[in-house]
């Protein structure tokens, strides 16, 4: 029996109900670094650090939407300092920013639904 050797994340998906303002949410109100567009489907990737986001219209590759209600946690130097941004950005928090003792945490929702996290850990590694 062979090894089965994984050796990294190539990316992650969040499904999109319109395209073009999720273009523009992830591009211009978070600005992450544009990668590419999937031809002429509503598919396209950005670029997140060290992880690649792909924005992708369910329906249009024949699958059913659903919104992620977990988060997907975007490392952050200054929780306060980027909430701060996105909020004169118009975004808006499901709550108050998290101190859970290790990091500090602030969740959005994107235009989609998808939840996203502000996250900056400030504790060493054990």
């Amino acid at each position: 029996m062979s090894t089965l050797q994984i050796t990294g994340v190539d990316f992650v998906t969040l499904p999109v109900k319109d395209f073009d303002a999720s273009m523009e949410f992830y591009g211009e109100t978070l600005g992450l670094p544009f990668v590419k567009r999937w031809g002429t489907m509503p598919g396209a990737e950005f670029q997140a650090g060290n992880l690649t986001i792909a924005l992708m219209e369910p329906g249009a590759f024949g699958q059913e939407f659903r919104a992620h209600a977990v988060p997907l946690a975007l490392q952050v130097p200054d929780v306060a300092e980027a909430r701060a941004t996105l909020e004169e950005r118009g975004v808006r928090f499901l709550g108050d920013t998290i101190d859970s003792g290790v990091c500090h945490q602030a969740l959005f929702r994107d235009p989609a639904g998808n939840v996203l996290d502000l996250h900056h850990r400030y504790a060493p590694a054990d």
